[in-house]
């Protein structure tokens, strides 16, 4: 049994009373009812649940929830002192230290505003040179470039005058590039006096004018050392001869030249197969300064099915292509002087459309637009351009074995007597002048003075180098055929 105790400490006495049977729940009860006066206001609201004690201890929660609630949403405004208005100035000064994104373009990259200690200049200064790249323009001259990139009149005739020496100034293509140097003027007035200059003069020399401590200006030559050894590629033809050649790196044009020159010996159609080999030799330049150039095509050669040779050559001051024994590549003549046009009528006799008769029809008829060049069909001599009565504008041309081929009822001469043309080279245009019902070409061959049918006569017309020449020739062939190619595609 547990028993009251009583005890003393410094003078007090107190009691430990013993506890009830009902347990400490029922001994509390009548302390809180004598201490708050039968008031609960901590309400478990875990036991009892569904009681009125309960419900209170919920009405209790939800009171001070809303005045938590009210409280955060409609906070008292906090008073602060009234700020005095900036002044425009303090405003502006602010500016130029504030924050803000580049792309709202913030005053803060601006200057501070300027105290009474700085003073106004009466000019703002300039720069004591300017380094300046002029360019010439698609239709442009040099003498313009430099005016434009403000060099003086004297100092450009002065110029134009020292580089004439040493190189045309026409020659510059388009986008070429001048470098200057303008010194400090001493009135605003006045242009500024070139200090230097330096452009590429040609692919082997750069050339640089500068002014002396004496001011006069000084032209100087910087040569470039350039390697010409030609460019030699060899492949297999693959799936396509020109995308084959275009793998190493050579332009289209030169591509194009191979094929061309090959085309009078070659059908590519049909004898040409994917196992053929190509090789090829070609102009090429390469400058210490690292820029490369590459030229035209001098040596050719297709090996398979059919095995050609092709050598550039000049012969009688014209440049084409010639076989392994000297032979020109292109044989006989170009079967029609008019490229695309419709053959219209035959040789023989026929009834003429204007005069109303039958008549000796001593050539053929390609009919074409008006305005169509009309090409040469094999080299030789003009020997007459002009009107030549019912023929209407005429052009005859000789050529070697006593060959003369005429073309009539040309709208445009594009040719001169006494003019030396090739095959394929453009000699008048398609039109209708003379005896004629309609834009179309006469075309007519003569041998020995006699007309022939062009298109059953066998024209033997193909240079022949001879003598000493074939020599030169035959010693260059050999001189290709030993290049070693600098790398070789085998593409499947």
């Amino acid at each position: 049994m547990f028993q009251p105790t009583t005890g003393a400490f410094e003078g007090a006495t107190f009691s430990i009373p013993a506890p009830s049977a009902q347990g400490p729940r029922a001994s509390a009860k009548p302390a809180r009812a004598a201490g708050m006066r039968g008031v609960d206001i901590v309400v478990d609201l875990g036991a009892e649940i569904g009681t009125k004690r309960w419900w209170r201890g919920m009405g209790t929660l939800g009171a001070m929830l809303g005045v938590a609630a009210t409280v955060a949403f409609h906070p008292a405004p906090i008073v602060k002192p009234a700020q005095p208005e900036l002044a425009p100035t303090q405003l502006a000064a602010l500016d130029t230290i504030s924050i803000a994104p580049l792309a709202k373009s913030p005053q803060g990259l601006a200057f501070h505003q300027p105290t009474a200690r700085v003073t106004a200049l009466a000019e703002p200064p300039e720069r004591p040179r300017i380094e300046v790249t002029a360019r010439l323009r698609d239709v442009d001259s040099f003498n313009g470039a430099l005016r434009r990139a403000g060099v003086s009149a004297a100092d450009v005739a002065n110029v134009a005058l020292l580089v004439a020496g040493h190189t045309d100034v026409k020659s510059l293509k388009p986008g070429a590039a001048v470098d200057l140097v303008l010194g400090r003027r001493t009135d605003k007035s006045q242009p500024r006096p070139l200090e230097s200059l330096a452009f590429r003069a040609a692919f082997d020399l750069r050339l640089e004018v500068n002014r002396s401590q004496a001011g006069d200006l000084i032209v100087t030559r910087d040569e470039i050392a350039v390697d010409d050894s030609p460019l030699v590629v060899a492949g297999d033809v693959g799936g396509s001869l020109y995308q084959s050649a275009r793998a190493f790196g050579l332009p289209s044009r030169v591509v194009a030249s191979y094929i061309k020159a090959l085309s009078p010996k070659v059908n590519f159609q049909r004898d040409v197969s994917s196992r053929d080999s190509f090789q090829m030799v070609v102009e090429h330049r390469r400058a210490e300064t690292g820029e490369t150039e590459t030229g035209n095509l001098i040596y050719a050669k297709l090996g398979g099915k059919r095995d050609v040779e092709l050598l550039r050559w000049v012969h009688n001051g014209r440049t084409k292509f010639f076989l392994a024994d000297g032979s020109s590549a292109v044989e006989g003549m170009i079967k029609s002087p008019v490229a695309g046009a419709r053959f219209s009528s035959g040789f023989g006799t026929r009834f003429h459309p204007i005069l109303k008769r039958a008549r000796m029809h001593a050539g053929v008829d390609f009919a074409a637009r008006s305005g169509t060049p009309v090409m040469s069909t094999a080299p030789g001599t003009v020997i007459f351009a002009g009107r030549n009565g019912g023929y209407g504008n005429q052009v005859q041309v000789r050529h070697a074995s006593g060959i003369v081929t005429t073309y009539s009822h040309l709208s445009r001469i594009a040719s001169r007597s006494g003019q030396r043309v090739g095959a394929g080279d453009v000699i008048g245009n398609v039109g209708s002048t003379g005896l004629s019902t309609g834009p179309h070409l006469h075309y007519e061959v003569h041998i020995a003075g006699r007309p022939v049918n062009p298109r059953s006569a066998k024209l033997p017309i193909q240079e022949q180098l001879e003598g000493q020449e074939l020599a030169r020739f035959k010693s260059e062939l050999q001189r290709m055929r030993q290049m070693k190619p600098i790398a070789v595609s085998h593409d499947a």
